[in-house]
């Protein structure tokens, strides 16, 4: 079966050049990434939000979690309550910039196969969220 994907073409211009930085979520939780998967699901709960931003001790961005992927690593096999998020996360990224089209990073999103996409400054600070309307 092929998948036909289909998309309205813009009333005008400004809409194809509008940036990632127009459309993003501003950053929400901000955790470090010694943080352990537990504590990491119980802000997560507690904080009503989808994902939460890991960054490392520098304050750099490297990853965003959710719920679903934090419940599947403690419901998987090799699970014990000392794994903390920076063992979860293999390469650092994705990410995008802010001044990224929307176009560019919902392409990057189809292609990585996840809901959102951490929004980093040029020294990899967490700006925000983009995630795709639902």
């Amino acid at each position: 079966m092929t998948l036909v994907h289909m998309q309205s073409c813009p009333a005008d211009a400004t809409a194809v050049s509008r940036t990632v930085a127009d459309a993003m979520d501003t950053a929400g939780p901000q955790v470090c990434d010694d943080m352990t998967v537990e504590v990491a699901l119980s802000v997560l709960a507690s904080a009503r939000t989808g994902h939460l931003l890991v960054c490392d001790d520098s304050g750099r961005c490297t990853g965003l979690v959710g719920q679903s992927q934090l419940a599947a690593v403690r419901d998987g096999s090799a699970y014990s309550d000392r794994i903390q998020l920076r063992d979860i996360f293999g390469d650092r990224g994705p990410f995008t910039s802010p001044v990224t089209t929307t176009a560019e990073a919902a392409h990057m999103m189809r292609y990585s196969n996840v809901d959102a996409l951490p929004v980093v400054d040029e020294h990899g600070s967490a700006l925000g969220v983009f995630a795709l309307a639902r």
